[in-house]
C-alpha cells in the first residue's frame, strides 16, 4: 500500500492554550515532548510508510528557522515527523485578548459579565470566535507546500473541524477527524454546520465505542466511515525496568504497597476529587501498613489539588508536581509501582493506563467511556472496572490488588499482553495507513 504524506492539525485555538497549562513552552512541544496520540501517531504512520507534517497555531512570534513560506519549520527528533508553527489569524488575536475563557460554552463564560443590551452580540461574537482562530491561509500553504495528500483533524466536535474541511474540499485534499474526548459543542451555528461536516469528512478515527454509537444515532453517518482504532504506543520506551532499582533510584521500600496515577491536573476531569476520597478509604483500612499513592503531573487545577492538600493532607500520598518530558522518569516510577488507577469523569482513547499497562502494571479504572474500551475484557484485558463516581468500589477494587500481590501480577502480565497485541506502533500504523489510503 503507498503511503503519503498527512497532515496532523491537533486541538487548541493556539498551541499554548495546551501548554501553558502544563508549563511546557512551544520550544518544548517541539523538540522534548513524545508519546500521546499525536506523536503516537506521526511514529505508527511512520511505520507503515506516511510522512507526517503537524501543524499548529501558536502565538510565538520570533519566527527563526523559517521555510520558504515564511513559517517556523523544524523537524521534530522523537517522531521525525515536521513541525510548523502557524501565525494565528489577526482579528482572532485581537478579540482573544479581552477573552476571559475563548472556550467557553455562554457569552457569560467566555467574556465574563455582559450588559443585557450587549447580550445578543456577545452571543453571536461567542459563537463566531472559534471560527476566526482558524489559520486557514497559513494552514493551505501548508499543505500545498509539504504536498499533503490527507489531513487529519483532532476533535470533530470542535469548529476548527468545519473549516478544515471546506478547505479540503477546495483544495481536493481528504480530511479525517481523531476523537480524543471531545464529544459535544457549544449551542448555536455549530449545530447548523457540523452535521454537514461530518457527512463530508472522509473517514472519523475513533478508538471510544460508546462515541461510535453517539455518532451514528445523533448525525446518523454512515458506519463505513467510521473507524474503531485505538492510540498507539512505542513498547521500546514503555516497558517495565527492575522493580527493585527503580524504587532505590526513588527511596521507596521495598516492603511498600505503591499505586501509581499519572497525567494532567484536572480535577473534575480525571476525578481526582474521587481518587483522593478513595485513598482516604484505603488508608483508613491498612493502618500500619506502608501504602503509598504517587501522584505524577500537573495542569490547569494544580495550584487548586496543591490547596486541596495543604488544608486536608491526604496519608500515604506523594505528588509529584510537574509535566516532566523524561519518559524514563515517567518509567521508573510506573516500574515502582505495584497497580496503576484512573478515575476519570471523562476519557477520550486515554493514552496514561497504556502506558502504566505497557509497563506491566494492573489497572483498576473507572468505567468511562475510552476506559471501557481500553480494558474491554475486564480482568482479561488486564484491569478491574468500577462503576464511575463511586470512591468506595475504586478503594475496594485497589485493596482487593494491594492485599493479593499474586494476582495483580498476573493482570499485570494481561494488561502488558493486550497492549502489545492491540496498541504498539505497527498493528494501530498499519490501521491508520488503510483509512488514509483505502
Amino acid at each position: 500500500m503507498a503511503g503519503g504524506t498527512v497532515a496532523l492539525l491537533p486541538w487548541g485555538n493556539v498551541v499554548e492554550d495546551f501548554l501553558d497549562p502544563i508549563g511546557l513552552t512551544v520550544d518544548d512541544f517541539e523538540q522534548g515532548m513524545t508519546g500521546g496520540w499525536l506523536f503516537g501517531y506521526a511514529q505508527a504512520l511512520a511505520k507503515a510508510g506516511w510522512r507526517t507534517v503537524i501543524a499548529y497555531p501558536s502565538r510565538a512570534a520570533h519566527f527563526t528557522r523559517t521555510n520558504e513560506m515564511g513559517l517556523v519549520r523544524t523537524i521534530h527528533a522523537g517522531s521525525g515527523a515536521v513541525m510548523v508553527r502557524l501565525p494565528v489569524p489577526p482579528a482572532y488575536a485581537k478579540v482573544v485578548r479581552r477573552v476571559r475563557d475563548p472556550y467557553g460554552w455562554t457569552a457569560q463564560a467566555m467574556f465574563g459579565p455582559v450588559p443585557r443590551p450587549l447580550r445578543p452580540a456577545a452571543d453571536l461574537l461567542r459563537q463566531a470566535l472559534p471560527y476566526m482562530a482558524f489559520p486557514g491561509a497559513a494552514l493551505e500553504a501548508v499543505l500545498r507546500g509539504e504536498g499533503c495528500t490527507a489531513l487529519m483533524v483532532q476533535e470533530y466536535e470542535y469548529a476548527r473541524f468545519d473549516l478544515a474541511v471546506r478547505l479540503g474540499r477546495r483544495m481536493g485534499i481528504p480530511v479525517f477527524a481523531t476523537f480524543q474526548g471531545g464529544d459535544g459543542h457549544p449551542p448555536g451555528i455549530e449545530d447548523r454546520i457540523r452535521p454537514r461536516s461530518l457527512k463530508s469528512a472522509a473517514g472519523l478515527v475513533v478508538g471510544s465505542g460508546a462515541e461510535l454509537e453517539r455518532l451514528k444515532a445523533r448525525y446518523g453517518l454512515d458506519p463505513c466511515r467510521l473507524h474503531r482504532i485505538g492510540n498507539p504506543l512505542d513498547l521500546r520506551i514503555w516497558q517495565a525496568r527492575d522493580k527493585a532499582d527503580s524504587r532505590a533510584a526513588l527511596g521507596i521500600p521495598e516492603g511498600a504497597r505503591v499505586v501509581v496515577c499519572h497525567g494532567r491536573v484536572e480535577i473534575r476531569r480525571k476525578g481526582l476529587d474521587l481518587l483522593l476520597a478513595a485513598w482516604r478509604q484505603v488508608a483508613a483500612a491498612r493502618p500500619g501498613q506502608d501504602i503509598r499513592l504517587l501522584l505524577l503531573g500537573d495542569g490547569a487545577d494544580g495550584d487548586r489539588l496543591q490547596a486541596l492538600l495543604a488544608a486536608d493532607p491526604v496519608p500515604g500520598l506523594t505528588w509529584n508536581r510537574g509535566y516532566t518530558l523524561d519518559r524514563k522518569a515517567v518509567v521508573r516510577a510506573l516500574s515502582a509501582a505495584d497497580a496503576y488507577v484512573i478515575a476519570s469523569r471523562q476519557e477520550g482513547f486515554p493514552v496514561a493506563p497504556l502506558e502504566a499497562m505497557a509497563c506491566g502494571l494492573p489497572v483498576v479504572a473507572a468505567e468511562t467511556h475510552g476506559i471501557r474500551d481500553v480494558l474491554a475484557e475486564g480482568e482479561g484485558s488486564g484491569g478491574l472496572l468500577v462503576p464511575p463516581e463511586d470512591p468506595d468500589a475504586l478503594a475496594a477494587a485497589l485493596l482487593r490488588l494491594l492485599d493479593d500481590p499474586p494476582r495483580a501480577r498476573a493482570l499485570g502480565e494481561r494488561a502488558r499482553a493486550r497492549v502489545e497485541r492491540e496498541y504498539a506502533l505497527e498493528p494501530v500504523g498499519k490501521r491508520l495507513a488503510a483509512v488514509l489510503n483505502p
